[in-house]
């Protein structure tokens, strides 16, 4: 932001995944925006505190950065301030993060915050460090709500947990919405279309993503049509891959696709990603894996 605003309502936090829980927060801000007429600001850091801190433990992001910036401007709030976490955002203390930031540079006259966020050099700020000088700098700190579904919290570790359990479907439920990744279609080695499978191809060039393996998927994108497909995502152990790249068998398709932006929903796992002795194998494998698709969205029709 060139300049200050006037005024606003704020929230801050990592929002990975832009979850059920997240969405509640944004709309208890959006509320308290509208019936005080202030602009809402969503602040988020950049690397994640805790993978700028110790990045041997940071958790695997739930979605990328470009996906989590779809998701908030899907929430339909005025501002997103995105702060570049480093050494001096990291040696910052509490004090000044409120003074040059939310004081200095949002106005801020709204804050809803957790009781679990802390801020500032040494984590310092937390919930009631802001409420006890909120006066001091003239904003008002509400709790955040908290999202409970079957008697726990809706959150980012929880859904992780979800995915890795390869639970979709919960995982879905906690989102919001299926678990997605999205991208531009590239070229690739062709090497599908060579085995009778002829795939789409979207580099992630991420190798800290959550899923590993075969899917049966949704793609989104193409014509605003939902096609469902068959899709693998790894390093393509067979032909010595190094790069972590997502490729989807779009079933019943046959259409040049290059260029365009996608999602792909991943709905069930089929198995792990596998290194085969030939690419025969390989090939009696993608079959069964159409096969295995098919069937999933036979029996979810």
């Amino acid at each position: 932001m060139k300049h200050p605003l006037p005024a606003s309502a704020v929230t801050i936090g990592n929002f990975d995944g832009v979850h059920r829980g997240h969405q509640l927060v944004i709309a208890q801000l959006k509320r308290i925006a509208e019936s005080t007429g202030l602009p809402t600001v969503v602040i988020i850091f950049e690397p994640q505190p805790i993978e700028y801190f110790t990045p041997a433990r940071a958790p695997r992001r739930l979605a990328r950065f470009h996906e989590k910036i779809a998701y908030l401007k899907a929430q339909q709030i005025d501002y997103l301030l995105c702060l570049r976490f480093d050494h001096e955002l990291a040696e910052q203390s509490a004090e000044d993060f409120i003074q040059k930031i939310l004081a200095g540079q949002l106005n801020t006259k709204r804050l809803v915050i957790g009781d679990d966020f802390h801020f500032g050099k040494n984590r310092v700020g937390n919930f009631r460090y802001l409420q006890d000088n909120s006066e001091r700098f003239g904003f008002i700190v509400d709790e955040t709500e908290t999202l409970m579904l079957d008697g726990k919290r809706v959150s980012s570790t929880r859904i992780r947990e979800c995915i890795q359990q390869d639970d979709f479907e919960k995982a879905a439920e906690l989102l919001g919405r299926p678990y997605s990744l999205s991208g531009r279609v590239a070229h690739g080695q062709k090497l599908g279309r060579q085995l009778g499978y002829p795939t789409i191809n979207i580099k992630m060039g991420d190798k800290t993503l959550i899923v590993k393996g075969i899917f049966a998927v949704r793609v989104k994108g193409i014509d605003n049509r939902v096609l469902q497909g068959v899709a693998s995502i790894g390093t393509r152990p067979t032909v010595n891959g190094v790069d972590t790249i997502l490729e989807v068998y779009i079933l019943d398709f046959d259409q040049d696709v290059y260029g365009y932006s996608v999602e792909v929903e991943f709905l069930h796992k089929i198995r792990n990603e596998e290194k085969f002795d030939s690419l025969e194998e390989l090939t009696v494998h993608i079959a069964q894996d159409t096969e295995q698709a098919k069937a999933f969205f036979d029996r979810d029709e």
